[in-house]
């Protein structure tokens, strides 16, 4: 029951938005457990985000919330392959790229909680 949420200071074409959400469905599988049928993801381009006081570059803060436990190796690893995404299909570099695991003991679904 992963979510990736993903704010983009930059207007993103929906064939950006297929490649964004084809390339993390397969990159979720890095979390042991999680996959693309469970798979939530949301994106908000053209969002104001101001990086070190400055508008003038791509800037992403993309937040995966999973229900489970942290994995602090798996989360490395996936944030390594979330920026090679971000900077493949937007060209938002790495060091303009944030991202924030949020790990969930209760997770609600159809009705009712994991």
């Amino acid at each position: 029951m992963p979510f990736i949420n993903s704010k983009i200071s930059v207007k993103i074409t929906e064939d950006q938005e297929r490649q964004l959400k084809e390339k993390l469905g397969k990159a979720i599988e890095i979390i042991p457990g999680k996959s693309e049928s469970w798979l939530m993801t949301g994106f908000e381009d053209g969002y104001h985000l101001y990086f070190r006081g400055d508008n003038s570059q791509p800037t992403a803060f993309v937040e995966v919330m999973v229900f489970g436990s942290a994995n602090p190796s798996a989360f490395d690893k996936l944030t390594g392959e979330i920026t090679k995404i971000f900077g493949e299909v937007l060209g938002i570099a790495g060091d303009h790229i944030y991202v924030k695991y949020t790990p969930a003991d209760n997770w609600g679904w159809n009705g009712s909680n994991f």
